[in-house]
């Protein structure tokens, strides 16, 4: 079971990595591009909007209030983000699929924050 360390280095990653409010994401995964993005398992919904839908969950609590699988789960977005920026396509990437995918998992490369 990680330690109170290990908790918080996956807490300031993600936090570090997750560049969009709760709000920011919740408006970005109810449009169309966002449905669209990423992988889908049988015409239904893609894992990265469904990570959307947990992310906005854990962003809205109180670190005391994060369990086990919260902090799974961040570690998987982290793991998610930081391996998707490495493959970013040159160009405008303002109104592409790599950016959408990116959002589904709470990050907007755009925002330079």
């Amino acid at each position: 079971m990680p330690g109170e360390e290990q908790h918080r280095e996956i807490r300031d990653s993600f936090r570090e990595l997750v560049n969009m409010t709760p709000s920011a994401l919740e408006k970005w995964l109810a449009t169309d591009e966002s449905r669209a993005a990423g992988q889908h398992k049988d015409g239904g919904e893609s894992t990265g909007h469904a990570s959307g839908r947990a992310i906005v969950d854990i962003l809205r609590k109180n670190k005391g209030d994060l369990s086990d699988a919260d902090y799974a789960h961040m570690r998987k977005v982290t793991g998610y983000i930081r391996r998707h920026l490495a493959q970013r396509p040159s160009g405008d990437v303002r109104d592409t699929r790599w950016r959408h995918s990116l959002m589904n998992w709470g990050h907007d490369p755009l925002d330079d924050r």
